[in-house]
């Protein structure tokens, strides 16, 4: 027997394939997935204890290879950051939490913000709110990418990252990568679980996009503030982003 919580995940979600099609009529082109709340460390802050996935398309994502960019923020709701860490696909991943599988599926590597939104008065929500608004997603920077191949160990260095989140010069907020779901790997092994029970959203492919989940608490953003990040060790490039 499905809990509340998840008949209204359910419900939301069936509203987020309406508005996927529709946005696919209008020419959206989907390239990738969003995994949301992965984070358990804020999960009673917004009132949502489960992961949740939503869709990115051509046109809220921006790609920043040199570190930095500008984005607008006009028409977005409460719009908040998360630093997040990103993979590029070469092939649908296996169902399984086996690290070494995973990471062979997995073409590129990089940092990423996204910036989510949300309608409802101080980001209060229950799980179906948010499925229903595609996982809160409002755009999505990439940047650099780095080959898989390229790291040691890389199954071993993703939980143990260490990144600083600053507004300007002060820092708002720092966390891990063990933050998401125990690693960033495992985020991507839990969506590919939720993905495959379902038959109305597409299963990943080739060359998407997928954006894991906040190292740190989501933090409130406005025009006019420049944010960026560092990571300790240097293995991954920080990013910087101006918003207008």
């Amino acid at each position: 027997m499905n809990t509340p919580d998840q008949e209204g995940a359910e419900a939301g979600y069936r509203i987020a394939i309406g508005l996927h099609a529709k946005r696919v009529a209008e020419g959206w082109k989907p390239v990738g997935r969003k995994i949301g709340f992965t984070n358990r460390s804020i999960w009673p802050r917004y009132g949502v204890y489960q992961p949740i996935f939503g869709m990115v398309y051509d046109r809220t994502l921006t790609f920043a290879p040199e570190g930095t960019t500008t984005l607008s923020l006009a028409g977005f709701a409460q719009p908040r950051i998360e630093p997040e860490i990103c993979f590029g696909l070469k092939s649908a991943p296996p169902r399984t939490k086996e690290p070494a599988a995973l990471l062979g599926a997995i073409d590129w590597v990089a940092h990423s913000f996204e910036i989510v939104q949300c309608t409802l008065p101080n980001w209060q929500m229950k799980v179906g709110d948010s499925t229903a608004a595609n996982g809160l997603h409002g755009a999505l920077i990439v940047g650099r990418k780095l080959p898989v191949s390229g790291f040691k160990d890389l199954a071993s260095l993703l939980p143990s990252l260490k990144v600083t989140l600053k507004k300007g010069g002060t820092v708002i907020d720092r966390g891990t990568g063990a933050n998401v779901l125990d690693s960033p790997l495992l985020a991507l092994a839990h969506l590919v679980e939720l993905l495959a029970a379902r038959s109305d959203f597409p299963p990943l492919t080739a060359g998407e996009v997928i954006s894991t989940g906040t190292l740190t608490d989501a933090a409130p953003i406005a025009p006019g503030e420049t944010w960026s990040t560092e990571f300790e060790g240097g293995e991954l490039p920080g990013l910087t982003v101006r918003f207008e």
